[in-house]
């Protein structure tokens, strides 16, 4: 899945457990009639995804929806949502590099004519007998 919007916050990278899970969060803020503040998580080896990316950048982000089961010491069943990102576009550059690629010129005409010559009239008796139909 995708989403736009404009950063607001990215948090510092956060490690947890012994295995030294990684984990980064990018807050941004869509841009629609009604704007929604999302939290994404870039883990492990894409955290450095954000590396170079500012508060107030418009960017594409590109995730997946990813659910769990949790019971609490009480014996009750709850239910978490993350949104898991792998992918990063500045939007505002990709839309300038689009607009930077050159126009290619325009194909020149042709100036190579064909001659045809048309065969001479012929009649049924000029005609030799090849053995075909046609």
């Amino acid at each position: 899945m995708e989403i736009q919007g404009r950063i607001k916050v990215i948090t510092p990278i956060q490690t947890f457990g012994a295995n030294g899970f990684q984990k980064r969060e990018l807050i941004i803020v869509t841009e629609e009639q009604y704007p929604q503040t999302i939290s994404l998580d870039f883990t492990q080896g894409n955290c450095e995804l954000l590396n170079g990316y500012q508060p107030g950048q418009v960017v594409k982000v590109t995730f997946d929806i990813r659910g769990r089961e949790w019971t609490n010491p009480q014996g009750e069943v709850k239910y978490f949502n993350s949104l898991v990102a792998w992918r990063i576009v500045n939007v505002e550059t990709a839309s300038q590099s689009i607009q930077a690629q050159p126009t290619p010129p325009p194909m020149a005409p042709t100036t190579t004519e064909q001659t045809f010559t048309p065969k001479a009239q012929t009649t049924g008796d000029d005609l030799e007998d090849d053995g075909l139909p046609f």
